[in-house]
């Protein structure tokens, strides 16, 4: 069949009102926004101050629209086990350092950023803080901020006692009979949660043994029964004489782990310090009354200490699920929060002290820290850069290994146990649950 002139220009305009038209679907479909799903745990500071850095990140990013979902920590972890196992997490989540090797022991478990280092600043973030995210060599979270312990004090208070900071241990377990002299049976010399109680003896055990409960490089006891025998008896000596709060009575005022800046107690100075994570410090500084001064007070060390027994560890990490559809997107919000200045000018330290040079130096600049959280950052940095911080483990805080330990000390702290039991269930349980973490995944 022969084509006319017509024919030809009637084939051409036709192809040309497809083409025209296989463009406007392919923009009508590039066009549709991404829609990302972000969870988070926190209170309501940090809710607000996130979802108004959700909404710089959709400023900037039209093409992406970002679902918060988010709540208090209560709970979080279990829903998140239940996505996870059903595929079905957020792209973008906030998670506990802990957990990181529950979701992803073979380092498969998130996405690795790794394959997005394109969409993200990942030279703000010093080799070590790579490696906290890093799991199998594959990076699949980011820290948001580090933190570690510190002894916070109630200058105003101490002062108005007649007292000293302690400098020592023995200046510590001197002074809460101290205490209770001048200031009655219900003042203590250090306030601290369930966990922190249980910390502070780790970091004494630490200093007389060297050895840490559980392995920086494996899942395994690392404590020797001397050790587990020094963690139980320095527990004891802390949760006496009114050194420290002890569980019952803290559990009788609203709950073991009723958060300190929560207590009239130390807002008032009756108890007139606490150790507990230097991110902390702005907040519960801040519930302080009128007029009265927190200060940092030097790391207690035993003499020839054999460790620092400083615990530190990320306070929280960004990771992008695996099963994400948009990952690279995921990541670049990942990438905002934690290492944009238009960011970090809006959330300045809700989720700590940051680690990406970036927003930290903002922060420093801005002067947006306080007094005493400025102080408690500096000892921190100086313990961290000297090398004076031992490698933690973060099973140290799975799940299960902090249930024996917080059983085993609440027992202890009832009376219910004695320290023989104590340190047979920490050896045996501990060996036992850390076992079950080295063996392959079904």
């Amino acid at each position: 069949m022969t084509l006319t002139r017509r024919d030809l220009l009637g084939h051409a305009g036709t192809a040309l009102a497809l083409s025209a038209a296989g463009l406007h679907t392919s923009a009508t479909a590039q066009a549709a926004p991404v829609t990302l799903r972000f969870s988070w745990w926190g209170g309501a500071e940090r809710h607000q101050l996130t979802l108004k850095a959700i909404e710089a990140f959709e400023a900037r990013h039209p093409g992406i629209k970002v679902k918060a979902e988010y709540g208090g920590y209560g709970g979080y972890l279990e829903r998140l086990t239940t996505q996870m196992a059903g595929g079905s997490e957020p792209d973008l989540l906030q998670c506990d350092w802990g957990w990181l090797p529950m979701f992803s022991r073979d380092g498969k478990g998130f996405a690795d950023l790794n394959a997005h280092r394109a969409v993200m600043s990942l030279d703000q973030f010093a080799p070590d803080a790579l490696r906290i995210g890093t799991l199998s060599g594959k990076l699949n979270a980011l820290p948001a901020a580090f933190t570690a312990r510190v002894f916070v004090w109630n200058r105003t208070a101490i002062d108005k006692a007649g007292l000293s900071i302690p400098r020592s241990w023995d200046d510590l377990f001197a002074m809460g009979p101290k205490v209770k002299a001048k200031l009655g049976d219900k003042a203590y010399a250090l306030d601290g949660d369930s966990y922190d109680l249980l910390l502070l003896a780790h970091a004494y055990a630490m200093q007389a043994h060297g050895q840490p409960y559980v392995s920086p490089t494996e899942p395994r006891l690392a404590m020797s029964e001397a050790g587990l025998r020094e963690w139980v008896g320095a527990y004891k000596r802390l949760a006496s004489n009114n050194v420290c709060v002890p569980v019952p009575y803290r559990t009788a005022l609203g709950g073991a782990d009723k958060p300190t800046e929560q207590q009239p107690d130390w807002a008032n100075g009756n108890w007139l310090g606490y150790c507990a994570w230097d991110s902390a410090t702005r907040l519960r500084a801040g519930a302080l009354a009128a007029g009265q001064t927190a200060e940092i007070g030097e790391f207690l060390t035993l003499p020839g200490a054999k460790s620092s027994g400083v615990f530190a560890r990320a306070s929280m990490v960004l990771a992008v699920s695996r099963n994400s559809r948009q990952p690279e997107a995921a990541a670049r919000l990942l990438n905002f929060l934690l290492t944009d200045e238009a960011a970090a000018r809006i959330l300045v330290n809700t989720r700590g002290i940051p680690m990406a040079s970036g927003p930290l130096k903002q922060l420093l600049r801005d002067g947006r820290m306080g007094p005493a959280e400025l102080q408690a950052f500096q000892q921190v940095k100086a313990l961290r850069e000297s090398g004076r911080i031992p490698p933690a483990s973060p099973h140290f805080e799975n799940a299960r290994i902090q249930q024996l330990m917080r059983t085993v000390f609440e027992q202890v702290a009832y009376g219910r146990i004695s320290d023989a039991d104590a340190v047979r269930r920490l050896k045996d349980e501990g060996t036992q649950l850390l076992s079950r973490m080295r063996q392959p995944e079904a």
